[in-house]
């Protein structure tokens, strides 16, 4: 009589967590957002989660193409910041460590001149 040893499972592939925003910083994100909603300027949002981005998009309209871009990538956390304001072409508004700071250029759009 032989005796068969189980054969142990082969270890998968560990697969990457995706990136996703925390509380902290979808209260901040969220809370440009209210005010941009409140002064009309948009009306829907989107959030994708990624492998390594995760994606916080702004529209003015439902069909159309975001007018920005919140992103988080974490590989760029130690040279460039991990967080960016990325406009409708593809242009980075603002990019750094800290998400507040980086949120302060669409706070912008909404200071205007009454006359």
């Amino acid at each position: 009589m032989t005796v068969q040893y189980p054969v142990p499972f082969q270890k998968s592939r560990h697969v990457p967590e995706r990136v996703a925003f925390d509380r902290r910083e979808l209260m901040a994100i969220l809370n440009v957002y209210g005010r941009m909603v409140a002064a009309g300027e948009w009306r829907d949002y989107g959030m994708s989660f990624l492998q390594d981005i995760a994606i916080f998009s702004i529209f003015r309209q439902t069909v159309e193409h975001p007018i920005y871009r919140i992103e988080k990538r974490p590989r760029l956390r130690e040279r460039h910041g991990m967080y960016s304001v990325v406009g409708m072409d593809g242009r980075i508004l603002k990019r750094g460590h800290d998400l507040k700071s980086v949120l302060r250029v669409l706070e912008r759009k909404l200071i205007r001149i009454v006359e």
